[in-house]
């Protein structure tokens, strides 16, 4: 492996700092990232790759070849932002009212094409390939990786990388796991049809408001009573909305909610009981039940290899205890499709700091991190990315 990327990495820090407050600033949500693949597909080329945009969608994949033949390893990024407010008082806070980089993906943008900047500077050291994918529409599904990836963002692809900035750990520690990682997220919309009436006269209606009041208690004993402890799921009503007035029974009362689970056959089995137990509900107290259903993105699930190699590298350049297995999450990422073609690993790499204020979740209007914890993940993905070139020339090494 090339030594010395840590000092090139101060070097070029500065302007990864820039890049990621001026994506921060001017925030596009999913599916709009025009400005943002504009930006990044110009700098690209400029490092002399091959570059092509409009990939899928707005996504952007650049392609560095090294001075010799060998596999190909893809690294990740993700481009898009959130529909949140942005209630942070500094320089670089979002100037796209209701619109904000609230999860770290400008940071991932910014820390990427440093890592495409420094690695053009070796080609001629590298024997393979590297694909970087700029993604667009993490956040939103469908989400922009299954469209990637039919547009051959993988096409000769034989490994991938992808690394998280997550401020729930704090700056400097990698978190990874090898098989499951991060959650399948579906969603689901119920409406309880019932029969409207007079608020003192409920003998002569079908109050949906009451019945969908059991439907979600009823949800709940899904997870508690009728899957395996071993086993992880959850089911989360996050809306529920009926009636117009306060004399009056409602006619109609609709649910929305979130499901997650790892194992899947439990998310199938979730679908499954979730209507059964939604119809039942509802037939038991004289209303109809409408279920949508949208299957979300699959688990994020490690290959175990690649998990190990990706972990190994972590520890020589940041030390033992600044790598930790970290357990699962309930979070979703559609990086699990990239997965779901290729071996390889996605990693968390913490971006909290407590002293400095960088501690609001994910998704919070305050959200914001620490920028130095791009550091660790340009090297990271850098040393991750040259040693499965490195191993991969010899099958007797990719076993070491």
């Amino acid at each position: 492996m090339q030594q010395g990327w840590r000092e090139r990495i101060e070097a070029i820090f500065p302007q990864m700092v820039r890049w990621r407050r001026d994506f921060h600033q001017y925030p596009e949500l999913s599916f709009q990232e025009e400005r943002t693949a504009k930006i990044v597909a110009d700098w690209l080329k400029q490092c002399g790759l091959q570059v092509r945009t409009g990939v899928g969608g707005n996504g952007v994949v650049a392609v560095l070849e090294g001075g010799s033949t060998g596999p190909t390893i893809a690294l990740r990024a993700d481009m898009d932002a959130l529909p949140i407010y942005d209630e942070k008082s500094c320089a670089y806070r979002s100037q796209v009212p209701g619109v904000m980089h609230a999860c770290g993906h400008d940071a991932h943008t910014a820390t990427l094409m440093g890592v495409a900047s420094l690695l053009a500077e070796k080609r001629k050291e590298i024997a393979g390939r590297v694909v970087f994918i700029f993604q667009h529409a993490e956040e939103q599904i469908p989400g922009g990786a299954a469209a990637m990836i039919a547009d051959g963002a993988l096409d000769g692809v034989d490994a991938i990388y992808g690394v998280h900035l997550w401020t729930p750990l704090p700056r400097g520690v990698v978190g990874l796991r090898e098989g499951p990682l991060m959650a399948a997220a579906d969603s689901f919309k119920l409406e309880v049809v019932g029969k409207g009436g007079h608020g003192g006269l409920p003998h002569e209606a079908v109050d949906a408001v009451a019945i969908a009041s059991h439907v979600v208690v009823n949800l709940q004993t899904i997870i508690g009573r009728q899957v395996d402890p071993l086993k992880s799921g959850v089911i989360s009503v996050g809306r529920i909305e009926g009636g117009r007035a306060f004399n009056v029974i409602a006619e109609r009362c609709e649910l929305e909610g979130t499901v997650r689970s790892f194992d899947p056959q439990l998310r199938n089995r979730l679908y499954e009981r979730i209507e059964e137990v939604a119809t039942q509900t509802c037939r038991m107290f004289g209303a109809d039940c409408r279920l949508e259903y949208g299957w979300g993105y699959p688990a994020v699930v490690n290959d175990p290899m690649e998990t190990q190699r990706l972990a190994q590298v972590a520890r020589m350049v940041l030390g033992d205890e600044q790598v930790w297995e970290v357990p699962e999450i309930m979070a979703a990422e559609d990086f699990a499709y990239y997965l779901q073609k290729k071996p390889g690993a996605f990693c968390l790499v913490g971006a909290g700091n407590q002293e400095k204020g960088f501690s609001h979740p994910h998704h919070h209007p305050l959200f914001d991190l620490d920028e130095e914890a791009m550091k660790a993940s340009a090297e990271v993905l850098i040393e991750s990315a040259l040693a499965y070139l490195h191993a991969n020339r010899n099958p007797l090494l990719s076993k070491s």
